[in-house]
């Protein structure tokens, strides 16, 4: 997979999931994909108007994901300089909202990192882990979650325990698939479509910048 997204020749940005913290506290990630950032591999860029914020809540797992102080502090110096209007992406792999909590599906103090992003006018906060598309918007915020690539998972409380589901060979590309952003200027709120692997030309058509 890496020699396939390094022949892509697109610029891409990574945070880990929690398989990538578990066995070494993510030592081999760092050195893969972290150089450059801080911490356990958080970072920000701007591109073209755009202010972009990769968060790492996978490594003080209690349950729920959760990003500790230190990063919390750093995300206020991060954003300090911005004005109001700067539209910010903030992405991480376990949703910063309380999707289910009983599956430790949430970050446990999201709302202390979203509580400083409360003066920006379009805050788009996009997250995996769940395998699934869920979105829920409050006020300038815009929470969104995406499928995998990978396998799917249950809906919250539809099964004893997240994990794996099975579905025919022949509906498995249906739950499967990719998100694509996209920036429109004068717009509140980006613009993210779903597409599933069935149906997404963008897995044979270059993305744009």
């Amino acid at each position: 997979m890496d020699q396939v997204l390094s022949s892509a020749g697109n610029n891409i940005f990574y945070v880990p999931g929690e398989h990538d913290t578990s066995v070494d506290d993510g030592k081999l990630y760092l050195e893969r994909y972290g150089k450059g950032t801080k911490g356990n591999g958080w970072y920000s860029f701007d591109h073209k108007g755009v202010h972009f914020v990769g968060l790492v809540n996978v490594v003080q797992l209690e349950g729920m994901g959760r990003l500790g102080t230190e990063q919390i502090a750093w995300l206020k110096h991060d954003v300090q300089r911005l004005g109001s209007s700067t539209p910010i992406v903030l992405f991480a792999h376990i949703p910063m909202w309380a999707v289910y909590p009983d599956w430790g599906w949430g970050t446990a103090d999201s709302e202390q990192a979203l509580g400083l992003l409360k003066r920006f006018g379009s805050l788009t906060v996009l997250n995996g882990h769940i395998h699934q598309v869920m979105q829920k918007v409050e006020g300038n915020v815009s929470f969104h979650t995406a499928m995998s690539t990978a396998f799917p998972q249950p809906a919250p409380g539809s099964a004893p325990s997240p994990g794996p589901m099975k579905v025919p060979a022949e509906r498995l590309q249906s739950v499967l698939g990719l998100t694509d952003v996209h920036f429109v200027p004068q717009q509140s709120h980006l613009a993210v479509v779903d597409s599933t692997l069935a149906t997404s030309t963008l897995a044979t058509r270059d993305a744009k910048s």
